[in-house]
């Protein structure tokens, strides 16, 4: 059983106030952000850092996300109680987790089979819902698509054409573009007429998307 004290919720208040302070003013992001326990999602060991505005490395040499990044990504989405989601990149499943509790229905991709299965036992634990999948992101879940919004967790060099396809009209998508050390976060809206509106909204860095690239075993 994961253990959320008061002092984690404690450590959780003071992170939403920073969060705040910089700008994230959408009041369902920052309370998913307060009632999630992201100390579950990394070494127990490392408890100091779970509740500072930073990212931190996990297995397969990837990196749960900044907190602030975390929520910037989720406020441009503009999600709604009851929308489909597709995330692609689960990694240690926060992200999935803030997506779950602003009650969206998730569906997410992770191609390392590691933390697949590390995400998905974490959060069963936690009870949180969402159909993970093991596999290449890039190819998105064209069975279950179309969605209401697409959420890209980590560095795409261009939009893939598969997930624009799987995107619903009117539906958004956001995506850390570049393919260097930096990308410029993108959000893309669907008009119904499948003209692209593309706006953007400052820097961040990701680990990259790997196209063809799944460690670990078949898909699933």
């Amino acid at each position: 059983m994961i253990e959320d004290t008061f002092r984690h919720q404690g450590m959780r208040r003071k992170l939403v106030d920073e969060i705040r302070s910089k700008g994230i003013d959408n009041e369902l992001v920052l309370k998913a952000i307060g009632e999630i326990p992201r100390h579950a999602f990394m070494d127990p060991a490392f408890l100091e850092f779970a509740y500072q505005d930073r990212a931190f490395s996990i297995a397969s040499d990837q990196t749960i996300s900044q907190p602030y990044t975390v929520a910037f990504q989720t406020q441009l989405l503009d999600i709604q109680p009851g929308m489909k989601v597709l995330e692609i990149g689960t990694g240690s499943g926060y992200q999935t987790s803030v997506l779950y509790k602003m009650k969206a229905k998730v569906y997410s991709i992770e191609r390392h089979r590691t933390l697949y299965k590390q995400a998905d036992t974490i959060l069963t634990e936690l009870g949180y819902k969402a159909k993970l999948f093991f596999g290449d992101g890039f190819k998105g879940l064209p069975t279950f698509g179309p969605f209401d919004r697409i959420l890209v967790t980590c560095g795409a060099p261009v939009i893939p054409e598969a997930l624009l396809e799987q995107l619903r009209p009117e539906g958004i998508m956001v995506v850390p573009l570049g393919s260097g050390i930096e990308q410029i976060m993108t959000k893309v809206l669907k008009n119904n007429n499948n003209i692209n509106e593309i706006t953007e909204h400052g820097v961040f860095r990701f680990v990259p998307m790997l196209k063809n690239k799944v460690n670990g075993g078949e898909n699933v």
